[in-house]
């Protein structure tokens, strides 16, 4: 699966137009959310939380179209509680939008 550092971008101007600075404010509420969202991944004291913080990350990543980081989460989700090879990918897709 290909990875568009545009997408947020593209994604977040179809909403709201050519606004710079409302555009860069959004992304870095999804960010700052998307941080938050690995958190609670990491922090999670059971398989609930866990899967609940991977498909909280999953909606958020859909609702800006980050596609990658959907799959990802949904991946996450499925996946066992504090799987290191699935929070490193989380954290290299991270780092990348």
């Amino acid at each position: 699966m290909a990875y568009d550092p545009g997408a947020i971008d593209a994604t977040l101007a179809a909403a709201v137009g050519d606004e710079p600075a409302l555009i860069a404010e959004l992304r870095e509420a999804f960010l700052d959310g998307v941080k938050r969202c690995l958190e609670a991944m990491k922090s999670a004291d059971s398989p609930d939380s866990w899967t609940a913080a991977a498909l909280r990350l999953k909606g958020l990543a859909a609702s800006f179209g980050a596609i990658r980081l959907m799959a990802l989460a949904s991946e996450a989700a499925a996946a066992q509680a504090h799987d290191g090879a699935v929070l490193r990918r989380l954290h290299r897709a991270i780092e990348r939008l």
